[in-house]
């Protein structure tokens, strides 16, 4: 062994100003995280105040969802002091943002007293979107109005994605995929512009049509989406109720074991199908 000392390597000290540093950036990995769910998640309680603020803040539409949400769990504990937000909610059944109109639509059926619900949820059957009719249909059963029942039906079968304009499709997914609502399905270029075409439901890509570089025309089926589970079984729990005859033939395909669909599905549809052959008996 050499008598050569071995220097001992010299160690940086980390002066205070970055200590401050890392514990910050520490702490925002930590925190983002939460603060995004804190954030996001409708479940969290607001106070009155912040009922008001929220349901009246154009600005952020997740905040008038929150609102929506939070005064329907309390509708259905029976809270009477929700009653002064029953005019906004009249007026919501309107509001430019799909997402408002869906989770309003399901909120007033919560309580089929108030006034003007049952007026706004039937004008809701004429929204041009598919989610919102069929919440609109659902929450009328509540108020004993079958009048919706070809939109509960139309949520048990497969969604047609339209390309809203022409284009030629820049990329696409896959059929098999599960999708969100409002998720990417193909991206078509159109005068220069990249425009993207969304699934109009949450559920899994059964077809893609439209195959890259190839042209589509506005109203095109560019893909078709099969609905999920919980659309499905909230579809076939209303069908118990207000199904007929004609219905069966969209209901049977959910009594066999599929991929992707949750035994409870299975069994409320053989479930509704007895109820429905009861009925015309």
């Amino acid at each position: 062994m050499s008598d050569t000392a071995i220097a001992n390597p010299t160690h940086r000290h980390m002066t205070t100003r970055q200590r401050v540093m890392f514990l910050i950036v520490g702490w925002l990995i930590v925190m983002m995280p939460f603060l995004f769910w804190w954030n996001s998640w409708f479940g969290r309680s607001l106070s009155d105040k912040q009922l008001d603020e929220y349901l009246h803040d154009q600005s952020k539409p997740r905040h008038i969802q929150h609102a929506l949400v939070q005064i329907g769990q309390r509708m259905g504990r029976h809270d009477s002091a929700v009653t002064r937000w029953y005019p906004q909610l009249v007026t919501l059944s309107s509001h430019s943002v799909e997402e408002i109109r869906n989770t309003d639509a399901w909120v007033m059926g919560q309580d089929t007293s108030g006034a003007g619900f049952h007026e706004a949820l039937l004008k809701m059957l004429n929204d041009p979107s598919l989610l919102v009719r069929g919440n609109a249909a659902l929450s009328l059963v509540r108020f004993a109005d079958t009048s919706g029942r070809p939109e509960i039906v139309a949520l048990l079968q497969p969604a047609n994605v339209l390309s809203a304009q022409a284009g030629t499709v820049t990329d696409t997914s896959t059929a098999g995929r599960a999708i969100h609502q409002n998720g990417v399905i193909t991206k078509l270029s159109a005068t220069g512009n990249s425009v993207e075409v969304r699934s109009p439901i949450s559920g899994r890509i059964r077809e893609v049509r439209a195959r890259q570089g190839q042209s589509v025309s506005s109203g095109d089926v560019v893909a078709v989406v099969d609905p999920d589970a919980e659309q499905v079984w909230e579809a076939l729990r209303a069908l118990y109720l207000v199904g007929q005859p004609e219905d069966l033939a969209a209901i049977r395909p959910y009594e066999r074991e599929l991929p992707d669909i949750p035994d409870r599905v299975r069994q409320q549809a053989v479930a509704s199908e007895r109820a429905i052959s009861h009925r015309a008996k």
